[in-house]
C-alpha cells in the first residue's frame, strides 16, 4: 500500500486530545453530541478535549488479487492458488480521503489516545485495528464496548474503557477469518470458473446455504403424492376420525361397518397444557418474523432497523442474543411501558423480569429493545417500514414478559366397527402472551365423556386427503436454516453458530440472488427461493467439503480458540492454506459438465474431435467440452497473413466439410488476389490450414 503523506494541520483549541474512532459517521456524531465534541471539522469532529471521526464501515480491506501481481487481473489455472506471502490492503477511492483523515488525526502531537468505538465485536475490532495498524499509529489504545446508543449507555462506556490489549486475541480470530475467507474465496470462485468456462462464485457461506436450497428442490421435484383417506364419525358437537387408509376401498368398508355397529367411548384423558412466552428478538428471529408477517426481505429488516438504530430508537440490530444483561432488570418495567403504548396497548398484568434477563446467553449484545427515547419521538413521522419493525419489536417485548398461555387438551378413543377414533378438544385457561399476538387458535371442548358410554353417530364419511412435499424455502426459513446449519458441531460458547453471521446472512441471500444462483418467486402466500439451472450445477460439481456447513462449524471451533489464546493463528491459517492447495491440486472436472453448463451461444457446427458443440466467442468458435481443447481462432496466423478473417459461414463450413471456398485470398508473394479451397486438418492435437485450387474439390 502507498504511503500517505500528512496532508491537512489539525489546531486544536486544547493541547491533549482522546481521539475516538467509530464505525459510521451516525454514530460518531451520537458519541460527539454526548461528550461534548461538537466543533464539525472536515471528517471530524472535535471538542470537550475529544476528536471523533469514523470508518465508513471497512475503510480498509484485504485487497484484490492482482494487487499482488498484475497477470492474475486474467483469470489462469496455472496461477492457483493464489497464496500471497505478505498481506496486503486496499482503501477505495471514495474513502481515501477519510483514511487520510484519521492518519493525520493519529498521528497529530495532541492525541494522546485511541479510542476503538467501532461496533462491539469480532468484525468492529477488524474494522479498528486495520486501520489503527495500517496508519502505524502507535499510541496507547483504549475500547469502548456498549450495545445501546442511547446518551446513558455512552456515557457509562466511557467511565468503563478497557485496555485495546484486552481485545488482541478477538483481533487475531477476525483476522484469521477475513484472511482464509479470501483464501478459499478467491482460488475456489476462479478455479471453478476457469474449469467450466462461466463466472461461478463459491464461497465457505454462499456455497453451503446454496447447497439447502437446490437440495430443498430436489426433494420437492422428486417428491410423489399419494392419497390418503380417513373415516369420520360425526356425534353430536364433535367428530372422531380413524387412522389414514391407504385406499378408498379400505375406508369404505370401514365405514359401512361402522353404519352397522355402535359406537363406544374406550378412554378420555384431560391435560393441561402451556406454551411459554417466545423470546425477545435477536435480528435473525426479527428478520424471520418480518417476511413471514410483513413480506420484508432480510436486507430490508435489517436497513429499516440500521436506521431506528441511528435514531437512537432501538438498540444494535446486529445481534445473535435473545436476552437482556442481568443490570438490566431495573428498567424493564420502562422498557415494557413504552412498548405497549407505541401500541396503543396496556402492560401486561403481570411482568417476569428474570425470564428476559440473563448474563449467560448474552454475547457481544443484548437482545433488540426499543429505547426510553422512544417516549419523546415522533413515531408516525418514520418510514412505514420503520413503524412496522418498531411495532413488532414492541409487540415482542410485551410478549416475552407476559404469562404462559395454558390451556387444556383434552382427548377420547372411540371404538367402532373394531377401529378406533380419535376425538380432541381444547379449552383456554390463560390466553398469556398471547393477548398480544393475532392468532387462529380454535377453542372446541369436547363434551363430557366417559369410559364404556354409548355414543349415537349422526353421520359417517370418508375423507379424502393427499400426502404434501416439502415446502419452498422463503428468506424466513433459509435463515432459520443458515442459523442451525452445523449447529451440533460448533461449541456452546462460539461466537458465531451456523452459516454466516446475523449481520452478514441479509447480504448472503442478495448475492445468490444478484449473480442468478437463486430466484425469488411469488408463490400464493409467501415468495419463495427457488434455484435456477446454473445454482443448481455449480452444486453438481462442487465437492462436499464447499458445500457442507461443517467447514464452517470447523473454523468456529478453531476461530474460538484464537479468542481464547489457546492455538496459534499461524496454525489456523497453515491448515487453510494446506487446503486451497490441495483443493487446486485434486479437483478434477466432472465427465459431461458442458451439459449442467450450456453457453447459451449459437452453435456453428460439431468437433472435428469429440463431436461435441462449436460455439462463437469473441476470439473465435470453441468446443463447449471442457477437457476439449479445440479451437479457431479468428485471428490465427494463417488466416490473417492472407488478409482474411474468419467468419461464422466460413467456421461452419470447415466444420461440417472440413474445406471452405474462399475468393478474394490474397498473395503474399505476387500482392495478387485469388480463389482457392481452405481445408482444415485436424489430428485431435494440432488443427492446420492449407490451400487447394482443386475446383473440383
Amino acid at each position: 500500500m502507498k504511503s500517505i503523506e500528512n496532508k491537512q494541520e489539525f489546531t486544536f483549541p486544547i493541547t491533549q486530545h482522546k481521539l475516538i474512532i467509530a464505525e459510521k459517521p451516525s454514530v460518531a456524531k451520537t458519541i460527539a453530541k454526548v461528550i461534548g465534541a461538537e466543533k464539525h471539522n472536515d471528517g471530524y469532529l472535535s471538542g470537550g478535549g475529544y476528536a471523533v471521526s469514523w470508518c465508513f464501515g471497512h475503510l480498509a480491506e484485504l485487497a484484490q488479487a492482482e494487487s499482488y501481481n498484475e497477470s492474475y487481473s486474467k483469470w489462469k489455472y496455472e496461477d492457483l492458488p493464489i497464496i500471497p506471502e505478505t498481506w496486503q490492503y486496499a482503501v477505495d477511492e471514495d474513502k481515501r480521503k477519510q483514511f487520510e483523515i484519521i492518519s493525520n488525526l493519529m498521528h497529530d502531537e495532541s492525541v494522546t489516545e485511541v479510542i476503538n468505538a467501532c461496533d462491539a465485536g469480532r468484525e468492529g475490532e477488524l474494522i479498528f485495528r486495520t486501520v489503527f495498524n495500517l496508519t502505524g499509529c502507535s499510541k496507547p489504545m483504549k475500547r469502548l464496548w456498549i450495545s445501546s446508543m442511547e446518551d446513558t449507555a455512552i456515557k457509562d462506556g466511557f467511565n468503563n474503557l478497557h485496555p485495546g490489549s484486552e481485545y488482541d486475541a478477538l483481533y487475531n480470530a477476525a483476522l484469521c477469518r477475513s484472511k482464509a475467507d479470501w483464501l478459499v474465496g478467491i482460488n475456489a470462485t476462479r478455479l471453478f470458473s476457469v474449469l467450466y468456462h462461466r463466472t461461478l462464485n463459491v464461497g465457505r457461506v454462499i456455497s453451503p446455504t446454496l447447497a439447502m436450497i437446490v437440495q430443498r428442490e430436489a426433494e420437492i421435484k422428486a417428491f410423489k403424492s399419494e392419497p390418503f383417506y380417513k373415516v369420520i364419525l360425526d356425534f353430536d358437537g364433535f367428530k372422531a376420525e380413524s387412522e389414514r387408509f391407504a385406499d378408498e376401498e379400505s375406508a369404505a368398508a370401514v365405514a359401512q361397518i361402522c353404519n352397522n355397529d355402535e359406537a363406544m367411548v374406550k378412554s378420555v384423558g384431560r391435560k393441561e397444557k402451556s406454551e411459554k412466552a417466545p423470546t425477545l428478538y435477536d435480528l435473525t428471529t426479527l428478520q424471520r418474523e418480518a417476511n413471514r408477517t410483513l413480506g420484508y426481505t432480510a436486507q430490508q429488516t435489517l436497513d429499516y432497523l440500521q436506521s431506528l438504530y441511528e435514531k437512537k430508537l432501538c438498540t444494535y440490530p446486529r445481534t445473535d442474543s435473545k436476552f437482556l444483561t442481568e443490570d438490566m432488570k431495573n428498567s424493564v418495567d420502562e422498557i415494557v411501558a413504552i412498548s405497549a403504548d407505541v401500541l396503543g396497548l396496556v402492560s401486561p398484568n403481570s411482568i417476569d423480569r428474570d425470564k428476559v434477563c440473563n448474563n449467560k446467553k448474552v454475547s457481544d449484545h443484548h437482545a433488540i429493545i426499543l429505547t426510553k427515547s422512544v417516549k419523546n419521538a415522533d413515531i408516525h413521522s418514520l418510514l412505514a417500514g420503520e413503524q412496522e419493525i418498531l411495532k413488532l419489536i414492541a409487540k415482542r417485548t410485551l410478549c416475552a414478559v407476559s404469562e404462559p398461555y395454558v390451556y387444556t387438551e383434552t382427548s377420547a378413543v372411540i371404538c367402532c366397527g373394531g377401529k378406533e377414533f380419535n376425538a380432541k378438544g381444547k379449552s383456554l385457561i390463560n390466553l398469556g402472551w398471547k393477548a398480544f399476538v393475532k392468532t387462529d387458535e380454535e377453542y372446541n371442548n369436547l363434551p363430557k365423556l366417559s369410559e364404556g358410554q354409548s355414543l349415537i353417530t349422526n353421520y359417517i364419511s370418508v375423507k379424502e386427503g393427499k400426502t404434501t412435499p416439502p415446502k419452498h424455502f422463503t428468506e424466513d426459513t433459509i435463515l432459520s436454516a443458515m442459523e442451525n446449519a452445523g449447529a451440533n458441531d460448533i461449541p456452546d460458547e462460539a461466537e458465531r453458530k451456523g452459516l454466516g453471521t446475523p449481520a452478514t446472512r441479509a447480504a448472503i441471500i442478495e448475492k445468490l440472488v444478484s449473480v442468478g444462483f437463486v430466484t425469488r418467486t411469488k408463490g400464493q402466500k409467501t415468495v419463495n427461493l427457488i434455484p435456477s439451472s446454473i445454482g443448481a450445477s455449480l452444486i453438481t460439481i462442487l465437492p462436499e467439503e464447499l458445500q457442507s456447513p461443517l467447514l464452517t462449524a470447523q473454523w468456529e471451533q478453531q476461530l474460538l480458540l484464537i479468542e481464547k489464546g489457546e492455538i496459534n493463528p499461524d496454525d489456523f491459517m497453515s491448515a487453510i492454506e494446506d487446503m486451497v492447495n490441495t483443493l487446486v491440486r485434486d479437483y478434477k472436472v466432472i465427465d459431461g459438465a458442458e451439459v449442467l453448463f450450456p453457453s447459451g451461444r449459437e452453435v456453428v457446427g460439431k468437433c472435428p474431435r469429440c463431436g461435441s458443440n462449436v460455439t462463437e466467442s469473441k476470439k473465435g468458435y470453441f468446443c463447449e467440452k471442457n477437457d476439449c481443447r479445440f479451437a479457431l481462432w479468428k485471428d490465427n496466423r494463417f488466416l490473417t497473413s492472407k488478409r482474411m478473417s474468419l467468419t461464422k459461414k466460413m467456421a461452419q463450413t470447415l466444420l461440417k466439410d472440413g474445406k471452405a471456398y474462399v475468393s478474394g485470398i490474397y498473395s503474399e508473394k505476387t500482392g495478387k488476389k485469388y480463389d482457392a479451397f481452405i481445408v482444415m486438418t485436424d489430428d485431435g492435437a494440432k488443427t492446420t490450414f492449407g490451400l487447394d485450387f482443386n475446383k473440383n474439390l
